[in-house]
């Protein structure tokens, strides 16, 4: 027999998961603002707003699997 989930603790893991891509992105990209006032550049942003982006997507690809995996076994 499964074992229901509450739906206190559903909604709490989902919401969590529409966090990650843009805490992972606005990470990457305050990173960035901050290495260029440190060193007088303009393109460090870029670099990491990029680098935030990827990041929050495989963060969100992980979580997913687990979650996926989780449910089904």
């Amino acid at each position: 027999m499964a074992r229901r989930e509450d739906p206190f603790a559903s909604v709490a893991r989902y919401t969590g998961l529409a966090f990650l891509l843009p805490a992972g992105t606005i990470v990457g990209y305050i990173i960035g603002v901050l290495l260029d006032r440190a060193f007088g550049t303009s393109f460090l942003r870029v670099v990491f707003l990029v680098l935030g982006i990827v990041a929050g997507f495989l963060a969100l690809f992980r979580e997913l699997d687990r979650q996926t995996k989780r449910d089904g076994s």
